[in-house]
């Protein structure tokens, strides 16, 4: 039996463009064989960096790439974060978030998280409390692992609070581009008009292809100073050769076609994702992303997820729980990704979760 992943946030390959890869590679090594090759910089490869900057309509001073936007995030924790600072994070959010905070031995205040993003008013509640948080992360477009976005009435009374009460906005922004349905939204950074109130992460994994692994930041540019010791610190240059490709992939205009591919292709499997859903599991609570790579999924308040991923991995299907993205509780929730399974195996997989979940026993 062949496994079927909803756990990886990951394209599938049929929709990674390999061939605009494979030219933009040998563009990069016949048109700037120097820069490509060599160790260059901690700011990364310079023509990319002025394309994300024109990109944004900022400065290239304001702007770092790293090795993938994990990268980026760990180095802003490490400016940022001291022990016992108060950090806000979404409830539910990335795993690796929580777990880069608890290693920099943060105090971590999760706020719920709605379909049209963070609470505010809860977090206005905890501020006028007295907390006062050094950073607030906020996944803003198809949250992982929620698949959320946050409306523009809370990116406005978000910026609003971290003006008043002096907290960086840290938007990590990965999937911005990945809307296949609905109007986009303007960035907090945009919005901020260069105030120093937000910093931005964004990658091209979701974009070009996981295994490119280019990250970057955007900030004040003496804070992106900052992020460069720490780079040169950490790698001296990072890794120019994938930097160089994308460049190329960007420019040649493939990354938009890409994005497009990319896009249909998510928009047709989160159907059918529904759809499966409805009809095998219809005591399901979820809320269709309108871009992105996954959905959050709530099952019945007793169903025990832990054995249900037991008995999913049996049937050879694999899903993350959602007590991965909690500091405490969610026993009764899971993530699905839905970017790397075509749709005829979401059919398949979902069939055989509902038969898994039966198997555990679906409380009344």
């Amino acid at each position: 039996m062949s496994v079927i992943s909803f756990a990886r946030g990951a394209p599938s390959l049929d929709i990674v463009d390999v061939d605009g890869l494979r030219e933009a590679a040998e563009r990069a090594f016949t048109e700037d064989p120097g820069g490509t090759t060599a160790y260059g910089t901690a700011i990364g490869y310079v023509p990319l960096r002025e394309w994300i900057a024109a990109r944004h309509d900022v400065e290239a001073e304001r702007v770092i790439v790293t090795n993938g936007s994990m990268q980026a995030d760990a180095f802003l924790f490490d400016l940022l974060v001291q022990p016992g600072d108060a950090v806000i994070v979404e409830r539910p959010t990335y795993d690796r978030t929580l777990l880069g905070l608890r290693d920099r031995g943060a105090e971590i205040h999760a706020v719920e998280l709605e379909p049209d993003g963070i609470d505010v008013d809860a977090l206005e509640r905890l501020l006028e409390g007295g907390l006062r948080p050094k950073l607030a992360h906020i996944i803003p477009n198809f949250q992982n692992p929620a698949g959320y976005t946050l409306s523009l009435a809370k990116r406005e009374r978000l910026l609003a609070l971290a003006r008043e009460h002096e907290f960086t906005i840290f938007e990590d922004d990965p999937y911005v581009a990945l809307r296949f349905r609905g109007e986009t939204l303007p960035t907090m950074l945009s919005m901020a008009e260069g105030d120093g109130t937000v910093v931005y992460a964004s990658s091209f994994s979701k974009t070009v292809c996981p295994g490119i692994r280019v990250g970057y930041l955007i900030g004040p540019a003496d804070r992106i100073a900052q992020v460069r010791t720490l780079a040169t610190g950490t790698y001296i240059s990072p890794n120019m050769v994938a930097q160089a490709i994308v460049n190329q992939f960007c420019r040649s205009g493939a990354l938009d076609r890409s994005i497009e591919t990319v896009k249909a292709a998510l928009g047709e499997r989160v159907q059918t994702l529904a759809t499966a859903l409805e009809r095998e599991i219809p005591e399901a609570r979820f809320t269709p992303p309108d871009g992105g790579y996954f959905m959050w999924v709530e099952l019945p308040e007793a169903t025990d997820v832990a054995a249900l991923f037991i008995a999913a991995a049996e049937r050879g299907v694999a899903f993350v729980k959602g007590t991965e993205f909690l500091l405490d509780g969610g026993e009764n929730t899971l993530r699905l990704a839905y970017s790397g399974v075509t749709p005829a195996q979401i059919e398949d997989g979902v069939a055989r979760l509902a038969d898994a979940l039966r198997s555990v026993g679906v409380p009344a």
